[in-house]
């Protein structure tokens, strides 16, 4: 049998792992009032301007375009686009975030060069 005290330890110790909680993966708050482009589930593309998210990954978006696809081939993307205006993004959908602003394209590191 366990004494009060070992009770109280035990309290104390998962007390200690509720209030250590994960931090996530991905800081978006340096994204804030920043246009971002998200990649969802089942090929959907979008980007509009950080407003707010969640630990979820649920986003807000404003100011929203989202890239249309060809018909003929559902993963190549078009140059049509359309306005959406506010948006709540679920997270769960979400795949890809990446910032519009500071994006470079670089050599592919894995390739050999002669």
């Amino acid at each position: 049998m366990a004494s009060s005290g070992d009770k109280s330890k035990s309290n104390q110790s998962g007390d200690q792992k509720e209030k250590k909680r994960k931090e996530s993966i991905l800081d978006l708050s340096k994204y804030l009032e920043k246009t971002i482009r998200v990649k969802f589930a089942g090929g959907r593309e979008a980007s509009g301007i950080l407003k707010g998210y969640d630990p979820l990954l649920n986003l807000v978006l404003d100011n929203t375009i989202e890239y249309l696809r060809d018909p003929d081939d559902p993963y190549k993307l078009t140059e049509d686009t359309r306005a959406l205006g506010l948006v709540v993004c679920r997270g769960t959908s979400v795949v890809l975030i990446c910032p519009m602003d500071g994006m470079e394209s670089i050599q592919n590191p894995f390739i050999s060069q002669d």
